[in-house]
């Protein structure tokens, strides 16, 4: 994208050059790799993971990270990588960008593709709602997925969460026309308030649907069913502006 980009999260500083306090969707987790991390960091993240230097690079080009032009499908949260490799497997034809703050699960992430035979998938650990917005075009991912984001479950922490009016307008704008936005969560509260939030974004249509035979079951969800917690699917469409 062409505009001057502001700085990316965890990078602002105050005029004393304190860094400046910012309400983010995710907490930062340890960095310490298991050996089967590192050993899938080290084969693989020089070819599938983005740095954050070349982010912030002025002449920063997403699309060059893939050495094709094919659609766009952004996941936001792919954890260790379970959901990312089946899914990018089974969609050879797509360009995966994966944002994932937790190194460890990155780490975990590139294994899992590389067994998976997924080698179109890229990785990115800066904060996923500022990326989409200063880094990828407007109507252009014909898929975003969003499973099992932090619920942020205690009231004072809701602001937080990923899905909240200012972010779908956001994120609904970097979905092309037809484009779907599929998300899903184990707890209740927050598939109520991702419904009332998406159903009044008027660049979306949907709601909740039966549960994506696509999407393989995680940990995340596994957790969830054995507390006994519901899981909500849903799926809205982008319209046409």
């Amino acid at each position: 994208m062409n505009d001057v980009r502001p700085p990316r999260p965890h990078t602002k500083l105050t005029e004393d050059g304190r860094r400046m306090q910012e309400v983010l969707t995710y907490a930062r987790r340890g960095s310490r790799f298991t050996p089967q991390q590192a050993e899938g960091w080290a084969a693989h993240q020089a070819d599938w993971v983005i740095p954050d230097a070349a982010v912030d690079r002025p002449d920063f080009d997403l699309g060059s990270w893939w050495d094709r032009e094919a659609p766009l499908i952004v996941e936001i949260g792919s954890g260790i990588g379970e959901a990312t490799a089946a899914l990018a497997a089974a969609r050879p034809e797509a360009n995966i960008l994966a944002f994932e703050v937790w190194l460890p699960g990155i780490a975990d992430s590139l294994w899992r593709v590389a067994q998976a035979g997924a080698d179109n998938v890229r990785f990115c650990s800066v904060d996923a709602v500022w990326s989409l917005e200063h880094l990828v075009e407007p109507d252009s991912l014909s898929e975003l997925w969003t499973f099992f984001p932090d619920p942020w479950h205690k009231t004072k922490h809701h602001k937080r969460r990923l899905v909240t009016p200012a972010n779908a307008a956001n994120l609904a704008r970097r979905v092309k026309p037809g484009g779907v936005w599929r998300l899903a969560t184990d707890w209740a509260d927050y598939a109520a308030q991702m419904a009332e939030v998406l159903d009044a974004e008027p660049l979306l249509t949907g709601g909740p649907v039966e549960r994506w035979a696509d999407r393989p079951i995680t940990r995340f969800e596994r957790k969830g069913l054995e507390r006994n917690r519901v899981i909500t699917d849903l799926a809205y469409t982008r319209v046409d502006a």
